[in-house]
């Protein structure tokens, strides 16, 4: 009788580990197939993410940025961006039209040409810079335009902005961009204020955007801002026209077929651009670590930027005024034609 109680007693007792055993496996997962599982989460959540190229200047077009790039490298941002800073449009302007650079930021009259010469592969979205240019002096000569007269002026962006900004303001106080001044360029900003830097004694005369203009006048404490250049553009034309600078544009093939994704850039851009105005030394010191400037020099120079995003219907009434003077003055200036209607994203 005790064995069998024994027996009866083993029997129930192996039934129940028996039964403990199979509701843990239940419970349990498998660490191979939950790290599978994480794996494929993350790759779904990676596929989501639009890998989108964007290109712009090393300057206030890249400035305004530097809140998404950060976001961006940080894997926080809405796509997955590539950011191109680069010295010049010439860098980029070829992949933006094939379509290997879907966005950018390059000057105002210099995407009105891409548009022109290219039949409309690329179409504007919004400003995102005002006026930036300053003429320097490290003498005291310069008062107004027409002082310029037989001088030496030093600048940078021959065939954009700059250069067409520059002799439309020549041509309005009546000198001759070509044979009444000396206009000296060289292919970076960086060279000009290298120039200014060295001046010694010499009288040295420059045309120059911020930041550079900003590092100049730390490097330099004697040299002055002559002329703001934004100032004399709207005592000829008036308030309601200003400089545009820079502008953001998109690849039209890449607008086309990734709208939204143009649309989430554009929130995040806008997004950057306030966190830039509004937190200046968080801001500057982003520009130093992405190897833009030096966050002392970005510091001053910020709140002189002009940095914005302007889109819509204002910001087609302000490019065409302003392409519609550099148009009248030289033709050239625009890609030939002023663009038309297709040119702007509204």
């Amino acid at each position: 009788m005790r064995k069998g109680v024994k027996v009866t007693a083993l029997l129930l007792g192996a039934v129940l580990l028996l039964g403990l055993a199979a509701c843990g496996k239940k419970n349990v997962q498998n660490p191979q197939t939950t790290a599978a599982g994480s794996e494929n989460t993350a790759e779904t959540t990676a596929v989501l993410k639009q890998q989108i190229k964007v290109a712009a200047l090393k300057g206030p077009t890249a400035i305004g940025m530097v809140q998404l790039m950060e976001n961006a490298k940080e894997q926080t941002a809405k796509n997955d961006y590539e950011f191109q800073i680069a010295a010049t449009a010439d860098e980029f302007s070829a992949d933006l039209i094939k379509g290997n650079v879907a966005l950018a930021a390059l000057p105002c009259n210099a995407a009105a040409t891409l548009y022109n010469k290219s039949n409309g592969k690329i179409r504007i979205l919004g400003i995102n810079t005002l006026g930036v240019l300053s003429i320097l002096d490290t003498g005291d000569s310069v008062q107004t335009v027409a002082d310029l007269k037989g001088k030496t002026i030093y600048t940078t962006g021959k065939g954009t902005t700059p250069e067409y900004t520059l002799r439309y303001l020549l041509s309005s106080a009546g000198l001759n961009p070509d044979s009444d001044v000396t206009i000296e360029f060289k292919s970076e900003a960086a060279e000009v204020a290298a120039v200014m830097a060295n001046a010694g004694t010499e009288e040295v005369i420059a045309m120059l955007p911020q930041p550079y203009a900003a590092t100049v006048l730390m490097q330099q404490p004697d040299t002055r801002i002559a002329l703001d250049v934004t100032e004399e553009w709207e005592k000829l034309n008036g308030s309601d026209s200003t400089v545009v600078t820079g502008v953001l544009v998109v690849n039209t093939e890449f607008y086309k077929n990734n709208r939204q994704a143009v649309d989430d850039f554009l929130k995040e851009y806008k997004s950057s651009v306030q966190y830039v105005n509004s937190n200046v030394d968080g801001a500057a010191q982003l520009v130093e670590d992405f190897d833009i400037f030096k966050a002392a020099v970005a510091k001053k120079a910020i709140p002189k930027c002009n940095i914005t995003l302007i889109t819509g219907q204002e910001m087609q009434d302000k490019v065409e005024k302003y392409l519609k003077v550099l148009c009248d003055a030289n033709p050239n200036a625009v890609g030939g034609q002023m663009p038309d209607d297709g040119f702007y994203v509204k």
